[in-house]
């Protein structure tokens, strides 16, 4: 695959996005487990940890909103292959009754919006 101008900026800019939610998810008390963790049915950007919840986070960073907010990106496909994504984790980590939750950040220029539980398993 030839790596255009435009694909370079998008991964750099999502890049930076996650680096910027990691960040915010710290200073809110979160401990991070997981960064980009990956498995034959997709990935999952950041999990983490705050007292006995473990959250499985999107991140979606835009330039601009002008084709509607980052967190519309976040369909019922997308959605459902996390669920898988998620489920694979917590049984690979032996926590398959651990409480957990879907979160989607997203983040237009510098501004975050953290949306808790944006969708359900």
């Amino acid at each position: 695959m030839q790596i255009t101008q435009k694909n370079f900026y998008k991964k750099l800019l999502g890049r930076v996005g996650e680096n910027k939610a990691v960040e915010f998810l710290e200073k809110q008390g979160y401990t991070v487990l997981e960064r980009n963790y990956k498995t034959k049915l997709g990935e999952i950007d950041i999990i983490v940890k705050k007292d006995d919840t473990i959250v499985f986070v999107e991140v979606k960073t835009r330039s601009n909103d002008l084709y509607g907010s980052p967190s519309e990106a976040v369909g019922y496909e997308k959605q459902r292959k996390y669920v898988k994504v998620a489920s694979e984790y917590l049984l690979k980590q032996k926590t398959k009754d651990q409480s957990c939750r879907f979160d989607v950040i997203e983040i237009i220029n510098d501004e975050i919006n953290h949306i808790i539980d944006a969708f359900c398993m």
